[in-house]
């Protein structure tokens, strides 16, 4: 039982410093606790918060309307988006049956409870826009829309194109 508490105790304290900010030393249990007695805090300390998502409307869509699946394009690439069944919003506005934009490029969709990454392989067009010129190198190249809420998380279902894929020269 006093191996139990110690174990609680050490994982609230280690919580506690974390979410001050304070970098505490790598923790290790007390020799006599079991690994069972410290599992328990370790997935809420490293797992990632889910988000709550916002509903999508049944049939709502959104596609790649140029290029075409399969088209040979010259870089600078005028990529056109489409959406059908709720309504384009800029990040930040919260309008039921809205959102924005995101072009997932040689990329697989991200975790659906988490805002979408920022990075080279995920575009956010948080003005609403509706199309987009974009460089890529010569090769083959994969194409995907996503449509993000006001906090660029994916709705529910998620609201997503079908992935194409495209040639540059």
């Amino acid at each position: 039982m006093k191996t139990c508490l110690r174990a609680t105790a050490l994982s609230t304290l280690l919580l506690g410093l974390a979410a001050c900010g304070g970098k505490p030393a790598p923790a290790t249990a007390p020799e006599s606790a079991s690994p069972q007695a410290a599992s328990p805090a370790a997935p809420a300390a490293t797992a990632p918060a889910t988000l709550p998502r916002t509903p999508s409307p049944a049939g709502a869509s959104v596609s790649i309307t140029s290029p075409a699946d399969g088209a040979t394009v010259k870089s600078p690439v005028k990529v056109t988006f489409a959406i059908q069944g709720m309504t384009l919003a800029p990040a930040g506005d919260a309008t039921p049956d809205s959102g924005h934009h995101h072009l997932l490029i040689d990329t697989g969709l991200p975790a659906l409870d988490q805002p979408i990454p920022t990075d080279a392989n995920h575009m956010h067009f948080g003005k609403a826009q509706t199309e987009a010129e974009i460089q890529l190198p010569p090769g083959q190249h994969t194409l995907q829309l996503l449509l993000g809420d006001a906090h660029h998380v994916p709705h529910d279902p998620p609201v997503a194109s079908e992935k194409i894929t495209i040639t540059v020269e």
